[in-house]
């Protein structure tokens, strides 16, 4: 089964939940920090609205791999259309996606000039990070935290969806994601899980990933090999 990214030289990282603060998502974090080029990191706090989520982080950051963080203040919709948060995401080495509320991401940051530079982040070898909630948003659609339906993701997976703090015991909401007419793959991430998609097709797991096709068909554990960019 091939696994799609929208095609660049940068890496993608998508990660499952976990708590930084108690080193749960240590090994992921060192896994695409290790592909970040040097300079700041910059997170973006629009899922989650909280700026204190931010100071955490830049401290976690700098103690655990000594890395400088930047946070981008992206809360809404007008706060993605300024042309200074743009460039601010164009300064950074890496952007970090804290996790969420998917709807408030998307409200933020879709079809704004801050998801071009995103885009043009990935394109051009830098990282995105995405933490639960935002490693949904990356799809192709996400599940509303408001009624449960399915709304417009940010598209850097053609056909795909992500569940992030998946338990394939509770894979119902998953399989309804994959019910979607533009969607034909998803992912299940558990928490302390990554997968990284690189520039040439690759994908490197942290922990277990599992991929699904068909909402009716059986899990598959998603190995650490070439896939398919787009």
């Amino acid at each position: 089964m091939k696994i799609r990214r929208i095609r660049g030289a940068g890496w993608l990282a998508l990660l499952g939940g976990g708590e930084f603060s108690f080193g749960e998502t240590e090994e992921a974090d060192h896994a695409w920090l290790a592909r970040t080029p040097p300079g700041k990191v910059g997170f973006l706090p629009a899922a989650s609205g909280s700026t204190e989520y931010g100071e955490h982080f830049a401290t976690y950051l700098r103690d655990a791999f000594d890395r400088e963080v930047e946070t981008i203040p992206v809360y809404r919709g007008r706060d993605g259309r300024r042309g200074k948060n743009r460039q601010r995401i164009e300064d950074v080495a890496a952007v970090y996606l804290g996790g969420g509320v998917p709807d408030q991401l998307l409200d933020a940051v879709r079809e704004t000039p801050c998801a071009d530079a995103l885009v043009a982040k990935l394109q051009s070898g830098g990282v995105l990070a995405a933490m639960a909630a935002a490693a949904q948003c990356a799809g192709q659609v996400a599940r509303s935290m408001f009624g449960g339906g399915a709304i417009p993701g940010l598209g850097w997976l053609p056909g795909g969806v992500v569940e992030p703090n998946f338990d394939p015991a509770h894979d119902r909401r998953l399989r309804q994601l994959l019910e979607q007419s533009a969607v034909s793959w998803g992912l299940g991430i558990p928490a302390r899980s990554a997968v990284l998609l690189g520039p040439e097709g690759e994908a490197e797991i942290h922990g277990t990933v599992f991929v699904l096709d068909d909402a009716d068909g059986d899990f598959e554990v998603l190995q650490q090999s070439s896939q398919s960019s787009d």
